[in-house]
């Protein structure tokens, strides 16, 4: 009988603080969002389209480079994507136009395209079989680092102007030296990996049509978290703001509070699937949200964001055991289907905030909040999706 693998947590540490960095400064730009919006004179109908822009550039690329990486793993490719992400930094920070803050964001998105699919392929190799922990260790950093962004941001760039964003380059930086390191490690471990998948057991197949409808249902699924997700990232500020007369930086703390509950729900996530199965955890935290989402529009202050915080923890439980569910659905191509799940998130939750930002537009910011209260509905199809518990070992 072979050893068991163990778990690279150095790994799994580096790569999640690298997604806190790289999440950190994906959310610096929703959190800028009512400061550009004053600067240049938006309307949100542009705010949309500025968040589009950027998730649609990650959703177009990532599916292509994490085919093109199933087939040539690329260990150093991450810390080229946080160069991308650099390069976003300074033209936002001095971007003198609409069109010139189109183009830095669009070098966000392409940050972010390079670095997804193979850090999530990176924590799958570090995992030693718990898959379920590691995606939500690995994600977890990025949502905390997307909880960070806006209060950063609060005290950092709204005090001291566009310019300032600049200063976030630190911490790209830092996170470019980091995988530089974490890609030594991935291109000592590649030979491990292909003989691992020698000797690994065929995993068990289900019908090839059966495995296009769970998946259909899982993008599904996706879908309606990322839209109702976007709802809060984009126009959450704007909301307590108009509905509530909050301050600017009173509302980019309660978005903290939002994305930090976020985090802790998707550590809860992949824990709990790895100990009772994907298909619960998913059928729980989407459905499980309808009842929080359909009384927000109707509460009051406190209550707005107590009831946030439910959404965050609750629905963020998803993702992780949504794309281990992908992953063990179509065994052997991690880099493809972790580049079109985080890309087709980032694409939804693109034309989402692009669409809601019409909505607002046109019926006001509490009407992007009642429409999206039946988003979590959606959360019923996950009971068309097969059981694929895994037997335990001895």
């Amino acid at each position: 009988m072979s050893a068991p693998v163990r778990t690279a947590f150095k790994i799994l540490c580096a790569i999640s603080l690298c997604h806190f960095i790289n999440d950190l400064l994906q959310f610096v730009m929703p959190a800028v969002y009512p400061i550009l919006k004053e600067t240049y004179k938006l309307d949100f109908g542009q705010i949309g389209f500025i968040a589009l822009t950027n998730q649609l550039t990650a959703c177009l690329v990532q599916p292509v480079i994490g085919w093109y990486t199933d087939r040539h793993p690329k260990p150093y490719s991450l810390a080229v994507g946080m160069a991308s992400t650099l390069v976003g930094l300074f033209l936002l920070s001095r971007a003198p136009t609409y069109v010139a803050i189109l183009v830095a964001v669009a070098f966000f998105g392409l940050g972010s395209a390079v670095f997804h699919p193979e850090a999530s392929r990176m924590a799958r190799m570090a995992s030693g079989g718990r898959h379920g922990m590691a995606q939500s260790f690995f994600q977890v950093g990025g949502n905390a680092g997307a909880a960070v962004g806006p209060l950063l941001t609060a005290f950092i760039v709204a005090p001291y102007g566009q310019r300032s964003i600049a200063w976030f380059s630190a911490l790209a930086l830092t996170g470019i030296s980091l995988l530089t390191w974490t890609g030594g490690w991935y291109k000592r471990h590649l030979a491990t990996l292909a003989k691992a998948r020698e000797t690994a057991p065929a995993p068990p197949k289900l019908p090839s049509l059966r495995v296009r409808f769970a998946l259909l249902v899982l993008f599904t699924l996706t879908f309606s978290k990322y839209v109702y997700m976007s709802s809060l990232s984009t126009y959450y500020t704007f909301y307590l703001i108009s509905k509530f007369h909050a301050s600017v930086r009173m509302s980019q703390i309660c978005l903290f509070i939002f994305l930090g509950a976020v985090a802790s729900g998707t550590m809860l996530g992949g824990v709990i699937g790895d100990r009772f199965g994907r298909k619960p955890v998913i059928w729980c935290s989407i459905l499980g949200s309808l009842p929080f989402s359909l009384a927000l529009p109707y509460a009051n202050l406190p209550w707005t964001i107590a009831l946030t915080v439910a959404v965050g923890v609750v629905m963020s439980s998803a993702f992780s055991a949504i794309l281990v569910f992908a992953q063990e659905l179509v065994p052997g191509r991690v880099g493809v289907i972790s580049g079109l799940f985080f890309g087709f998130a980032f694409g939804v939750a693109g034309v989402g905030s692009a669409a809601l930002g019409q909505v607002a537009d046109r019926s006001g910011i509490d009407a992007v909040y009642q429409i999206c209260s039946y988003l979590p509905a959606i959360g019923l199809l996950a009971a068309f999706l097969p059981n694929l518990k895994p037997k335990r070992a001895a």
